[in-house]
């Protein structure tokens, strides 16, 4: 698509979805009533989205694995993006948990000085808390389970067995590798139709959630939602920011723009899944090759939850200073490398980040029970108002993550990146074709 053959404005999808959460957010404080009817928009976009999630996984994967010289290549990559993802996870949290030490440790964080909130706590939600555990969640009960079951890291590992045994067939397995990249491009245009629901799915989601939560727990929680989002931006400032400046020799910023429309349709719904597979198209558009995409999105939609990871840490130790534990570096060792095991392997939707926090903190068993279930009632009333923080952070994370693996794998087409992010070119979308 040429400069010159640019869509008109009002057809452009970050302004429809930027227009229908402040449309969301405005009926949801004025019509508080009538808009909590409308939860069944964001709920059903988001499913449409998560329908497709795991067919485009299979295919880009399949496909991208088809591609290489071997399967020696895939498990380099895959490794590679691995050791990435704990290096990244790590930093997060000791960073988070700095943080949370010198802004959250005022006396205001007391219980007694925080107004309680109304509103029904989630108390249940599967966590992972040991090794085996968590590897056992990855295996399928079936081929097709999943698929059905929704859990990203099961379909990752049915489509590196698959394409495992396609490899073996000694290039006779090309009928298939071509029906799989016709089922994909189908998928990527099933996709396209999909993502033109996005405001309608936005909309509905934010008026929801502001006449569910509204803003006066901003008033209640207003540092640490502050403090939050502040270590979000200097997290991605400088880190992500210095990943790609001194590493990737590409412009964050002009990434950051590139990603706008993901990016909003993350603040409307918060959930990284609705723009999964327009991350991955994204991506390979940019320069990115296929087999590093399909390996290194899916796998860093589990393992790679920077947000996430942020979040955690600071809600960890403010929780300590709220119900006034006082924590051994041991203690706080221990909380950390909980949270490094249960938080992988978790959907990319909102409430999966809280259920985690709140098993973890009840497992470590150093809380008073009385005062934890407090803490965590107030941090559920502006659950959704972090919720933007935690996957904008984790989709950027996510998108700097692939570009890094492939320039760490010297497969970077860096004369397409640079024209497409510098906006001198048009990215070719296969959901747009």
């Amino acid at each position: 698509m040429s400069k010159s053959a640019k869509k008109p404005f009002y057809k452009d999808l970050f302004l429809q979805v930027a227009m229908a959460a402040v449309l969301g957010i405005f009926i949801g404080h004025f019509f508080p009533a009538e808009a909590a009817s409308l939860k069944p928009l964001g709920d059903g976009f988001i499913a449409l989205i998560r329908m497709m999630i795991g067919p485009i996984i299979f295919c880009t994967i399949v496909g991208g694995i088809a591609g290489m010289d071997s399967l020696k290549h895939a498990g380099r990559v895959g490794i590679k993006a691995l050791l990435y993802f704990e290096i990244l996870t790590v930093v997060v949290l000791v960073m988070g948990a700095v943080t949370a030490h010198l802004f959250l440790s005022h006396p205001n964080i007391a219980l007694t000085k925080i107004a309680m909130p109304s509103g029904i706590l989630p108390t249940s939600g599967e966590v992972h808390t040991t090794l085996i555990e968590f590897i056992m969640n990855i295996i399928p009960h079936t081929f097709f389970s999943a698929f059905t079951d929704g859990q990203i890291l099961q379909v990752v590992l049915t489509a590196l067995l698959f394409s495992a045994g396609l490899t073996m067939m000694n290039g006779s397995g090309g009928k298939i590798v071509r029906a799989v990249g016709l089922f994909s491009n189908t998928v990527f245009n099933i996709i396209g139709l999909i993502v033109k629901l996005a405001p309608i799915g936005v909309f509905g989601a934010m008026a929801y959630s502001v006449s569910k939560f509204g803003v006066a727990s901003l008033q209640n929680l207003g540092l640490l939602i502050a403090v939050f989002f502040s270590a979000c931006i200097v997290f991605v400032i400088l880190v992500l920011g210095a990943t790609m400046r001194f590493y990737c020799k590409l412009s964050l910023w002009q990434f950051i723009r590139y990603l706008a429309e993901e990016i909003m349709i993350c603040f409307g719904t918060a959930s990284s899944e609705t723009v999964l597979p327009r991350l991955m198209d994204k991506l390979m558009a940019l320069g990115c090759p296929k087999e590093v995409v399909g390996m290194v999105v899916p796998t860093g939609y589990s393992f790679n939850l920077t947000g996430t990871g942020l979040y955690l840490a600071l809600a960890a130790i403010f929780s300590a200073y709220a119900t006034g534990v006082d924590l051994t570096l041991g203690q706080e060792a221990t909380i950390l490398g909980l949270l490094m095991i249960t938080s992988k392997g978790t959907a990319a939707v909102y409430g999966t980040a809280f259920i985690i926090l709140s098993g973890t903190l009840n497992a470590m068993k150093i809380f008073p029970e009385e005062k934890l279930a407090v803490v965590l009632a107030l941090l559920f009333s502006i659950d959704r108002i972090m919720a933007p923080g935690r996957v904008i952070t984790n989709l950027i994370g996510n998108g700097v993550a692939t570009i890094l693996i492939a320039k760490w794998e010297g497969m970077l087409d860096y004369a397409t990146a640079r024209s497409i992010l510098s906006g001198n070119k048009e990215p070719e979308l296969m959901e747009e074709v």
